[in-house]
């Protein structure tokens, strides 16, 4: 386990705060709290796309073992968004890669490279589409098993342009505060260390203003590795014109 918690009792202790503060070391489910519940519940458990890695899974236990009734849980509300970005420059780069490496044909591998999500900071201008909100957590409301999630999403095309990758970001909010605080991880705001999460697809859609993309995003923990997710997207291209229509699903794993 972390030794940073030795450090942490010496703080506690310079500052005269002893009697006030008890620190426990060891995983939630497992150490026992001095007293039956808690007034207010404070975690950092977000991970990129808000769930990979996440410790959500032990704050909803401690939620449910500890936290008093009208007890506080900060922060309580997240909220992912998606958006559809131009990146053909990027996507060759990452991609394309595979078709030609010192000569030889890897192009097997593209597959693998197109199911693996790439969480990196995307510019505004990139943006195609105007964000959709497409998955909201409650945290005093929601269930570990309402994690695994099927949603449906509509991006509406701002310009003419090319879509190579749709985006995934999160806000976070603070409801409980007297003065209510938020934060976006999204591709508008200051940069933090989740950036974004680009899922590339398989073909490229032609779009133009005022067109619709329409969709269904899905998540659920890995079978196996319970902090690691599998995500499927499906997705059509809403158009008039017959040569640009186009739809596809797929698949990623974090």
């Amino acid at each position: 386990m972390s030794t940073i918690i030795e450090k942490a009792r010496e703080i506690v202790e310079v500052n005269g705060m002893s009697s006030k503060i008890t620190l426990l070391q060891g995983k939630m489910e497992e150490v026992e709290l001095p007293f039956p519940k808690v007034d207010i519940i404070l975690s950092e458990w977000m991970g990129y796309f808000l769930l990979y890695e996440s410790m959500l899974d032990t704050v909803l236990y401690a939620r449910d073992q500890y936290l008093a009734p009208n007890g506080l849980i900060f922060p309580d509300k997240a909220t992912i968004f998606l958006a559809g970005i131009e990146d053909g420059e990027y996507k060759d780069e990452k991609i394309g890669f595979w078709d030609n490496v010192y000569g030889f044909d890897y192009s097997p591998l593209k597959h693998t490279a197109l199911t693996e999500p790439l969480v990196d900071t995307v510019e505004l201008k990139a943006c195609v589409t105007e964000p959709a909100k497409v998955f909201e957590i409650n945290l005093y409301t929601i269930k570990p098993a309402d994690l695994a999630f099927k949603e449906p999403f509509t991006l509406d095309c701002r310009r003419n342009d090319f879509i190579h990758a749709l985006i995934a970001w999160f806000d976070i909010e603070f409801t409980a505060c007297h003065k209510p605080i938020k934060f976006s991880t999204g591709p508008h705001t200051k940069y933090t260390h989740w950036k974004q999460t680009v899922f590339y697809l398989r073909e490229v859609l032609t779009v133009e203003e005022n067109e619709q993309v329409q969709g269904v995003l899905s998540s659920k923990p890995n079978a196996i590795k319970k902090r690691d997710l599998d995500i499927e997207i499906w997705y059509r291209l809403e158009t008039d014109n017959p040569i640009r229509t186009a739809e596809g699903r797929c698949e990623y794993k974090m």
